[in-house]
């Protein structure tokens, strides 16, 4: 099968239409990391993922992982961690330091955010500046320990990584950002592809076409604050 090739022409933002994605859900290669493309990319149920070194590639996979903020699990372990009010949470405090933690390697595994090039930093961060990439900080004594990122659009967060280096950081980042994201009236948050991670917090497979669906219906803006802050009446316990 021959995998269409995007126009390098900035103005040229189109893409196949995602029925035409591999079964492994590859749909596109080429192109660029402009801050319109990637726009235009969400948009449309579609993100980069790719190792450094390799042509930009992009994806549609089906079925999508997502979940849904009234579906989230949060364990009797993770209930308590939260009771402990052990970790300080923030939004959008510290962006380049979160897509960067997120690139290094896992602890104790050697497995690396390898699809987090460095231009994939640089895109995401001026996405950042733009208002569009938001970030979610877990501290513990003032240093960041754990965290994730991603892009919010519409009705939608579309989840981009996370990562963690004290136990539980990562996932009491996660329970505050769904918690904060439903009280915004958000529906859904994009979680890409399967994990037992992301399936033990609530996160279910749906058919594409119920995806792209969710992420075209109308939602009214200046429901959240820009940049994004946590209610102080938020309740995660």
């Amino acid at each position: 099968m021959n995998i269409p090739i995007l126009s390098q022409d900035p103005l040229d933002l189109d893409f196949p239409p995602v029925e035409q994605a591999t079964q492994e859900g590859l749909l596109a290669i080429g192109g660029d990391l402009s801050c319109e493309r990637l726009e235009a990319a969400y948009r449309r149920g579609i993100f980069p993922w790719y190792s450094e070194g390799q042509p930009i590639m992009w994806w549609s996979p089906e079925p999508r992982t997502v979940l849904f903020p009234n579906a989230l699990k949060v364990s009797r372990s993770l209930r308590k961690t939260l009771r402990q009010d052990r970790f300080q949470v923030s939004l959008d405090r510290a962006f380049n330091e979160v897509i960067r933690a997120c690139a290094l390697p896992r602890n104790g595994t050697g497995v690396t955010g390898s699809w987090i090039t460095p231009e994939m930093i640089n895109a995401y961060c001026e996405l950042h500046r733009r208002g569009i990439a938001h970030s979610v900080e877990a501290w513990l004594d003032d240093e960041l320990v754990g965290g994730l990122y991603g892009v919010a659009l519409g009705n939608v967060f579309f989840g981009e990584s996370m990562f963690s280096q004290v136990s539980d950081a990562s996932k009491v980042a996660f329970v505050y950002l769904v918690k904060q994201l439903q009280a915004w009236g958000y529906s859904m948050i994009d979680c890409q592809l399967p994990s037992k991670h992301l399936f033990s917090l609530g996160a279910q497979l749906i058919l594409r076409e119920v995806f792209l669906a969710e992420i075209k219906r109308p939602r009214e803006d200046a429901i959240s604050p820009k940049p994004w802050i946590i209610d102080p009446a938020l309740s995660v316990a």
